[in-house]
């Protein structure tokens, strides 16, 4: 792999590659853009199959957090951390710890959040060692519920968008994955009177949602060709690609899993079969909505009240997308390229030299 030719054609500032030998550490920093403000994006904790994987994983989902935080109207630019290693081991402290040191280094470039693999708990470890971290336990907490939020009202923008109504009570929506916002979608839209068709990894998070929200099992190779109205992925990335969008029988794709389409022709295709794709990551913004709210010490019903907006925003992505004649996730990329080079663009104003005492 050719990193800086790869960084370079995906528009990065920084790439940091972190070891700390006593906790067995091995990070990836990933500061994509900060043309908006402070980098900031989760940090994900994964088994990865190699080095090179976490290094595309972390391109990615920084470049997605630039474009998920213009959209959603926040003051931040677009970074991520990955960690390589086993997310279940129970020997966490002084591998955060360590984390929240090479956090630290940056300055405040780049502020970590909870990610797939990491928790709340593990947050509390990172800020042992630095203040460049959100979601903390005696703050805004988990931001899943709220992340759910914003898929639920993307899929609401996606139903009017596509029937004329928002109303879901009826329709089928198959669920892929059932962590913590897959549990919370599910209930969001169980309340909204929607069947639901769902799997997992974990037969225990099956299980869980079965019972609370008379759910319907999917073995996890079948939930693709699932007989449904819409499709939620809501686990890792890339599940949409060439081997997946041909099973599909649904008509709305909208989930909160980050980098849904393995490749950008995937967007491309499913507008070619007229699916309605509501692109990730403006439909699962309510997460670092969450976590913003601890820079700017808004309250839990406002940052409800702002992940309510994403119906607006997903509405407003495809009116654009309609009105230009391009597919829904380049028209979600124009709307944050045009607010990054309006702020890029705009004059400054305050000295070049600052006073300085004699």
């Amino acid at each position: 792999m050719h990193y800086f030719d790869t960084i370079a054609e995906m528009g990065h500032e920084q790439v940091v590659f972190c070891h700390d030998k006593a906790s067995g550490y091995r990070g990836i920093i990933a500061i994509h853009d900060t043309t908006l403000g402070p980098a900031l994006g989760g940090c994900r904790f994964w088994n990865y199959a190699s080095d090179e994987e976490a290094v595309i994983d972390a391109l990615r989902l920084s470049r997605g957090m630039t474009y998920k935080n213009a959209v959603a109207g926040l003051n931040l630019g677009g970074g991520k951390s990955v960690i390589i290693g086993n997310n279940k081991t129970a020997q966490r402290e002084m591998l955060f710890r360590a984390h929240g040191r090479f956090v630290d280094s940056l300055g405040g470039r780049y502020v970590t959040a909870e990610d797939v693999g990491t928790t709340v708990e593990d947050m509390d470890f990172v800020h042992m060692e630095t203040t460049h971290v959100t979601g903390i336990g005696s703050k805004s907490g988990d931001p899943s519920s709220v992340t759910a939020r914003g898929v639920f009202r993307a899929i609401q923008a996606s139903a009017f968008q596509k029937w004329g109504s928002k109303e879901l009570t009826g329709r089928t929506v198959a669920i892929q994955g059932l962590g913590h916002v897959g549990y919370y979608l599910a209930r969001e839209l169980h309340v909204a009177g929607a069947r639901l068709l769902v799997t997992d990894i974990d037969a225990g998070r099956i299980d869980r949602v079965v019972q609370e929200f008379g759910a319907t099992s999917v073995a996890l190779a079948d939930i693709y060709a699932a007989k449904a109205d819409i499709f939620a992925p809501c686990a890792l990335g890339g599940i949409l690609n060439d081997d997946t969008i041909p099973q599909l029988s649904v008509e709305i794709v909208s989930g909160a899993a980050n980098n849904q389409l393995l490749e950008d022709r995937h967007g491309d295709e499913l507008e070619s079969r007229g699916i309605l794709y509501a692109p990730d990551y403006v439909a699962n913004a309510g997460g670092v909505i969450n976590v913003y709210s601890e820079l700017t010490g808004w309250s839990a019903d406002r940052s409800l009240r702002k992940a309510d907006e994403i119906y607006e925003t997903v509405l407003s992505v495809f009116t654009l997308a309609k009105s230009t004649g391009i597919p829904t996730y380049k028209a979600a990329d124009r709307v944050a390229e045009q607010r990054i080079a309006a702020v890029r663009g705009m004059m400054r104003t305050w000295p070049q030299y600052p006073n300085k005492e004699a």
